[in-house]
């Protein structure tokens, strides 16, 4: 998944779209740490990420996540119009139509 992140960063880098990872690898260790960043920067993972266990509870608790990878689609108001959608094209295409209604009520909320 992460080389169609990173494009999708770059993709849309100048628009309201942002990706938030939250990680649950080991992480909740200087060592673990140590190794998670090392593998953000092979893999290349520009995008802010959380450790999970850095918070009490946990993020996974919070959001109920059963399993990982779990995917939020969260639109610029907040809410959660997607969730898992694996496919690429199906992903750009929710994500597309996200950015797009974003861009709308920022155009609207300028009186243009």
């Amino acid at each position: 998944m992460i080389p169609h992140e990173r494009s999708l960063v770059e993709k849309w880098k100048d628009k309201p779209f942002v990706i938030l990872g939250v990680n649950s690898d080991g992480t909740d260790t200087e060592d673990g740490k140590k190794q998670f960043d090392k593998q953000r920067a092979e893999m290349g993972v520009t995008w802010r990420s959380f450790r999970n266990e850095s918070t009490d509870p946990p993020i996974s608790d919070v959001w109920r996540v059963q399993g990982w990878p779990t995917l939020y689609f969260i639109d610029h108001t907040g809410v959660i119009r997607h969730k898992d959608v694996r496919d690429e094209a199906e992903m750009e295409k929710a994500l597309g139509e996200m950015i797009a209604a974003a861009e709308k009520a920022a155009r609207a909320s300028d009186g243009k």
